[in-house]
Protein backbone atom coordinates (compact mmCIF):
# COMPACT_ATOMS: atom_id res chain seq x y z
CA UNK A 1 0.00 0.00 0.00
CA UNK A 2 1.18 3.51 -0.82
CA UNK A 3 -0.59 6.58 0.55
CA UNK A 4 0.22 10.15 -0.42
CA UNK A 5 -1.34 12.99 1.54
CA UNK A 6 -1.85 16.64 0.66
CA UNK A 7 -1.41 18.85 3.71
CA UNK A 8 -0.96 22.32 5.08
CA UNK A 9 -1.22 23.93 8.49
CA UNK A 10 -1.84 22.40 11.88
CA UNK A 11 -4.74 20.11 10.87
CA UNK A 12 -2.80 18.56 8.02
CA UNK A 13 0.24 18.10 10.23
CA UNK A 14 -1.78 16.23 12.87
CA UNK A 15 -3.13 13.59 10.48
CA UNK A 16 0.27 13.23 8.80
CA UNK A 17 1.66 12.58 12.28
CA UNK A 18 -0.81 9.73 12.78
CA UNK A 19 -0.02 8.10 9.43
CA UNK A 20 3.72 8.40 10.04
CA UNK A 21 3.40 6.27 13.19
CA UNK A 22 1.64 3.45 11.32
CA UNK A 23 3.22 3.35 7.87
CA UNK A 24 6.78 2.84 6.68
CA UNK A 25 8.69 5.50 4.70
CA UNK A 26 8.03 3.45 1.56
CA UNK A 27 4.28 3.49 2.22
CA UNK A 28 3.67 7.12 3.13
CA UNK A 29 4.56 10.52 1.66
CA UNK A 30 3.32 14.03 2.46
CA UNK A 31 3.04 16.83 -0.09
CA UNK A 32 2.88 20.23 1.59
CA UNK A 33 1.56 23.60 0.50
CA UNK A 34 4.25 26.24 -0.07
CA UNK A 35 1.94 29.09 -1.13
CA UNK A 36 2.41 30.52 2.38
CA UNK A 37 6.19 30.72 1.94
CA UNK A 38 7.73 34.16 2.16
CA UNK A 39 10.95 36.04 2.89
CA UNK A 40 11.42 37.76 6.24
CA UNK A 41 14.69 39.33 7.42
CA UNK A 42 16.14 38.01 4.15
CA UNK A 43 15.35 34.43 5.14
CA UNK A 44 13.27 31.86 3.26
CA UNK A 45 10.45 30.81 5.59
CA UNK A 46 8.11 27.90 4.84
CA UNK A 47 5.47 27.84 7.60
CA UNK A 48 3.36 24.87 6.47
CA UNK A 49 6.40 22.75 5.65
CA UNK A 50 7.95 23.51 9.02
CA UNK A 51 4.71 22.79 10.92
CA UNK A 52 4.37 19.36 9.28
CA UNK A 53 8.05 18.55 9.87
CA UNK A 54 8.05 19.62 13.51
CA UNK A 55 4.88 17.65 14.18
CA UNK A 56 6.04 14.44 12.49
CA UNK A 57 9.42 14.77 14.24
CA UNK A 58 7.65 15.09 17.63
CA UNK A 59 9.30 18.44 18.33
CA UNK A 60 6.34 20.77 17.79
CA UNK A 61 4.93 23.13 20.39
CA UNK A 62 1.87 21.22 21.60
CA UNK A 63 0.15 24.30 23.03
CA UNK A 64 0.18 26.25 19.74
CA UNK A 65 0.40 23.46 17.14
CA UNK A 66 3.15 25.38 15.35
CA UNK A 67 6.73 26.26 16.21
CA UNK A 68 9.04 24.13 18.33
CA UNK A 69 8.69 22.92 21.89
CA UNK A 70 11.03 24.25 24.58
CA UNK A 71 11.60 27.28 22.37
CA UNK A 72 13.26 30.54 23.37
CA UNK A 73 12.73 33.95 21.77
CA UNK A 74 15.91 35.89 22.53
CA UNK A 75 16.53 36.97 18.94
CA UNK A 76 12.97 38.23 18.41
CA UNK A 77 13.03 40.11 21.73
CA UNK A 78 16.29 41.78 20.71
CA UNK A 79 14.90 42.67 17.28
CA UNK A 80 11.90 44.30 18.95
CA UNK A 81 14.15 46.23 21.34
CA UNK A 82 16.08 47.53 18.34
CA UNK A 83 12.86 48.76 16.72
CA UNK A 84 12.51 45.95 14.19
CA UNK A 85 9.27 44.14 13.22
CA UNK A 86 8.13 41.43 15.63
CA UNK A 87 4.72 40.60 14.13
CA UNK A 88 5.89 37.21 12.84
CA UNK A 89 6.98 34.91 15.64
CA UNK A 90 10.46 33.45 15.15
CA UNK A 91 11.82 31.26 17.92
CA UNK A 92 15.57 30.80 18.22
CA UNK A 93 15.53 27.12 17.17
CA UNK A 94 13.06 27.93 14.42
CA UNK A 95 15.31 30.75 13.24
CA UNK A 96 18.25 28.34 13.00
CA UNK A 97 16.26 26.24 10.52
CA UNK A 98 15.42 29.30 8.39
CA UNK A 99 19.07 30.37 8.40
CA UNK A 100 20.33 26.97 7.29
CA UNK A 101 17.59 26.51 4.68
CA UNK A 102 18.36 29.91 3.19
CA UNK A 103 22.11 29.26 3.17
CA UNK A 104 21.69 26.02 1.26
CA UNK A 105 19.18 27.50 -1.20
CA UNK A 106 21.54 30.43 -1.83
CA UNK A 107 24.17 27.86 -2.79
CA UNK A 108 21.83 26.74 -5.58
CA UNK A 109 20.08 23.74 -4.02
CA UNK A 110 16.36 23.27 -4.67
CA UNK A 111 13.77 23.64 -1.94
CA UNK A 112 12.96 19.92 -2.32
CA UNK A 113 16.55 18.77 -1.90
CA UNK A 114 17.18 21.12 1.03
CA UNK A 115 13.94 20.03 2.72
CA UNK A 116 14.79 16.33 2.44
CA UNK A 117 18.26 16.96 3.88
CA UNK A 118 16.92 18.99 6.81
CA UNK A 119 14.19 16.42 7.49
CA UNK A 120 16.83 13.69 7.70
CA UNK A 121 18.78 15.82 10.18
CA UNK A 122 15.59 16.14 12.28
CA UNK A 123 15.22 12.35 12.35
CA UNK A 124 12.28 12.21 9.93
CA UNK A 125 12.28 9.01 7.87
CA UNK A 126 9.21 9.75 5.73
CA UNK A 127 9.34 12.05 2.73
CA UNK A 128 7.74 15.43 3.37
CA UNK A 129 7.82 17.24 0.03
CA UNK A 130 7.22 20.90 -0.80
CA UNK A 131 4.61 21.09 -3.56
CA UNK A 132 7.00 22.83 -5.98
CA UNK A 133 10.51 24.20 -6.27
CA UNK A 134 9.06 27.25 -8.02
CA UNK A 135 7.80 30.25 -6.08
CA UNK A 136 4.03 30.46 -5.61
CA UNK A 137 2.61 33.19 -3.36
CA UNK A 138 -0.92 33.06 -1.96
CA UNK A 139 -2.50 36.52 -2.06
CA UNK A 140 -5.73 37.29 -0.23
CA UNK A 141 -8.04 39.87 -1.82
CA UNK A 142 -9.65 41.70 1.09
CA UNK A 143 -12.28 44.41 1.32
CA UNK A 144 -10.25 46.53 3.74
CA UNK A 145 -6.71 46.31 2.31
CA UNK A 146 -7.08 45.03 -1.23
CA UNK A 147 -4.67 42.25 -2.19
CA UNK A 148 -2.24 41.30 0.59
CA UNK A 149 0.07 38.36 1.22
CA UNK A 150 -1.29 35.43 3.19
CA UNK A 151 1.08 36.02 6.11
CA UNK A 152 -0.01 39.66 6.33
CA UNK A 153 -3.63 38.52 6.36
CA UNK A 154 -3.13 35.62 8.75
CA UNK A 155 -0.50 36.86 11.20
CA UNK A 156 -0.19 40.64 10.92
CA UNK A 157 -3.93 41.33 10.63
CA UNK A 158 -4.97 38.17 12.57
CA UNK A 159 -7.33 37.16 9.70
CA UNK A 160 -9.77 39.96 10.57
CA UNK A 161 -10.11 41.48 7.05
CA UNK A 162 -13.06 40.26 4.98
CA UNK A 163 -12.07 37.95 2.13
CA UNK A 164 -13.24 38.46 -1.46
CA UNK A 165 -11.13 35.81 -3.20
CA UNK A 166 -7.62 34.36 -3.53
CA UNK A 167 -4.83 34.51 -6.09
CA UNK A 168 -1.85 32.19 -6.39
CA UNK A 169 0.83 34.41 -7.87
CA UNK A 170 3.25 32.45 -10.07
CA UNK A 171 1.02 29.36 -10.33
CA UNK A 172 0.91 29.52 -14.14
CA UNK A 173 4.67 28.96 -14.43
CA UNK A 174 5.15 26.76 -11.37
CA UNK A 175 5.54 23.02 -11.79
CA UNK A 176 5.33 20.20 -9.25
CA UNK A 177 8.70 18.60 -8.65
CA UNK A 178 9.47 15.19 -10.12
CA UNK A 179 9.34 13.81 -6.57
CA UNK A 180 5.79 15.14 -6.12
CA UNK A 181 4.61 13.72 -9.44
CA UNK A 182 6.12 10.33 -8.64
CA UNK A 183 4.53 10.27 -5.15
CA UNK A 184 1.11 10.99 -6.65
CA UNK A 185 1.41 8.59 -9.57
CA UNK A 186 2.66 5.69 -7.40
CA UNK A 187 0.03 6.22 -4.70
CA UNK A 188 -2.79 3.70 -4.36
CA UNK A 189 -4.83 6.39 -2.61
CA UNK A 190 -4.47 10.13 -2.15
CA UNK A 191 -5.66 11.56 1.16
CA UNK A 192 -6.48 15.25 1.55
CA UNK A 193 -5.83 16.13 5.17
CA UNK A 194 -8.20 18.31 7.24
CA UNK A 195 -6.52 21.46 5.96
CA UNK A 196 -7.99 24.72 4.69
CA UNK A 197 -9.16 23.98 1.12
CA UNK A 198 -8.73 27.58 -0.06
CA UNK A 199 -5.19 28.38 1.09
CA UNK A 200 -3.62 25.01 1.98
CA UNK A 201 -4.95 22.55 -0.60
CA UNK A 202 -5.96 24.66 -3.62
CA UNK A 203 -2.39 25.91 -4.20
CA UNK A 204 -1.26 22.28 -4.51
CA UNK A 205 -4.04 21.11 -6.83
CA UNK A 206 -3.75 24.27 -8.94
CA UNK A 207 -0.25 23.23 -10.07
CA UNK A 208 -0.16 21.99 -13.65
CA UNK A 209 -1.09 18.31 -13.97
CA UNK A 210 -2.08 17.70 -10.34
CA UNK A 211 -5.85 17.79 -10.75
CA UNK A 212 -5.63 15.40 -13.72
CA UNK A 213 -3.80 12.87 -11.53
CA UNK A 214 -6.39 13.27 -8.74
CA UNK A 215 -9.19 12.55 -11.20
CA UNK A 216 -7.55 9.19 -11.97
CA UNK A 217 -7.01 8.16 -8.34
CA UNK A 218 -9.12 7.15 -5.35
CA UNK A 219 -9.24 10.34 -3.31
CA UNK A 220 -10.23 10.58 0.36
CA UNK A 221 -10.67 13.90 2.18
CA UNK A 222 -11.19 14.64 5.85
CA UNK A 223 -13.45 17.50 6.86
CA UNK A 224 -11.77 20.51 8.50
CA UNK A 225 -15.23 21.58 9.73
CA UNK A 226 -16.71 20.07 12.91
CA UNK A 227 -19.94 21.21 14.52
CA UNK A 228 -20.40 24.22 12.28
CA UNK A 229 -16.96 25.73 12.78
CA UNK A 230 -13.36 25.27 11.75
CA UNK A 231 -11.23 23.31 14.19
CA UNK A 232 -8.51 25.97 13.91
CA UNK A 233 -7.82 29.07 11.85
CA UNK A 234 -9.90 31.26 9.53
CA UNK A 235 -11.66 28.63 7.39
CA UNK A 236 -15.11 29.12 8.93
CA UNK A 237 -14.85 32.87 8.46
CA UNK A 238 -13.63 32.43 4.88
CA UNK A 239 -16.49 30.07 3.99
CA UNK A 240 -19.08 32.53 5.28
CA UNK A 241 -17.53 35.52 3.53
CA UNK A 242 -17.33 33.62 0.22
CA UNK A 243 -20.99 32.59 0.37
CA UNK A 244 -20.64 29.00 1.57
CA UNK A 245 -22.41 27.38 4.50
CA UNK A 246 -20.01 26.56 7.33
CA UNK A 247 -20.71 22.85 6.93
CA UNK A 248 -18.88 19.71 5.73
CA UNK A 249 -21.07 19.68 2.61
CA UNK A 250 -19.35 22.87 1.48
CA UNK A 251 -15.99 21.09 1.57
CA UNK A 252 -17.46 18.28 -0.54
CA UNK A 253 -18.65 20.90 -3.03
CA UNK A 254 -15.12 22.29 -3.34
CA UNK A 255 -13.56 18.83 -3.93
CA UNK A 256 -16.45 17.18 -5.82
CA UNK A 257 -14.65 16.89 -9.19
CA UNK A 258 -12.24 14.24 -7.89
CA UNK A 259 -13.53 13.14 -4.47
CA UNK A 260 -14.47 9.50 -3.80
CA UNK A 261 -14.74 9.33 0.00
CA UNK A 262 -15.23 11.98 2.68
CA UNK A 263 -14.72 11.65 6.44
CA UNK A 264 -16.85 13.78 8.75
CA UNK A 265 -17.24 13.87 12.49
CA UNK A 266 -19.82 11.48 13.94
CA UNK A 267 -21.69 14.44 15.46
CA UNK A 268 -22.17 15.95 11.98
CA UNK A 269 -23.37 12.79 10.23
CA UNK A 270 -26.93 12.16 9.09
CA UNK A 271 -28.53 9.84 6.53
CA UNK A 272 -29.96 12.93 4.86
CA UNK A 273 -26.42 14.14 4.23
CA UNK A 274 -25.37 10.84 2.66
CA UNK A 275 -28.47 10.85 0.46
CA UNK A 276 -27.73 14.40 -0.68
CA UNK A 277 -24.32 13.45 -2.06
CA UNK A 278 -24.22 11.31 -5.18
CA UNK A 279 -21.27 9.00 -5.86
CA UNK A 280 -19.25 9.98 -2.77
CA UNK A 281 -18.91 7.68 0.24
CA UNK A 282 -19.36 9.45 3.57
CA UNK A 283 -17.62 7.95 6.59
CA UNK A 284 -18.41 9.09 10.13
CA UNK A 285 -15.54 9.01 12.65
CA UNK A 286 -14.22 11.10 15.49
CA UNK A 287 -11.99 13.39 13.46
CA UNK A 288 -10.80 15.84 16.14
CA UNK A 289 -7.08 15.13 16.53
CA UNK A 290 -5.80 16.61 19.82
CA UNK A 291 -3.15 13.97 20.52
CA UNK A 292 -1.30 11.04 19.03
CA UNK A 293 -3.87 8.44 20.18
CA UNK A 294 -6.68 10.15 18.24
CA UNK A 295 -4.41 10.76 15.25
CA UNK A 296 -3.34 7.13 15.02
CA UNK A 297 -6.91 5.93 15.47
CA UNK A 298 -8.24 8.01 12.56
CA UNK A 299 -5.26 7.08 10.39
CA UNK A 300 -5.79 3.40 11.22
CA UNK A 301 -9.47 3.57 10.25
CA UNK A 302 -8.62 5.28 6.97
CA UNK A 303 -5.99 2.62 6.24
CA UNK A 304 -8.57 -0.08 6.94
CA UNK A 305 -10.96 1.51 4.43
CA UNK A 306 -8.14 1.72 1.86
CA UNK A 307 -7.32 -1.96 2.34
CA UNK A 308 -10.98 -2.80 1.67
CA UNK A 309 -10.95 -0.67 -1.49
CA UNK A 310 -7.72 -2.27 -2.74
CA UNK A 311 -9.12 -5.77 -2.14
Amino acid sequence: MKITTLAGGVGGAKLAHGFSKLLSPQEFTVIVNTGDDFEHFGLYISPDLDTVCYTVADISNLSTGWGRKNETNNVLKTIKALGGPDWFSLGDKDLALHLERTRRMNEGHSLTNVSLQLEKAMGIAHRILPMSDNKVSTLVNTIEYGEISFQEYFVLHKFLPKVKDFCFQGIEKAKPSKEVILALEEADVIVICPSNPFVSINPIISLVGIKKILEQKYVIAISPIIGGKAVKGPLGKMLGELGYDIHPLSIIEIYKDFLNCFYIDTDDYSEKMQNSVSGIIIKAEKILLPGIVARKKLAKNIIKHIEEIIR
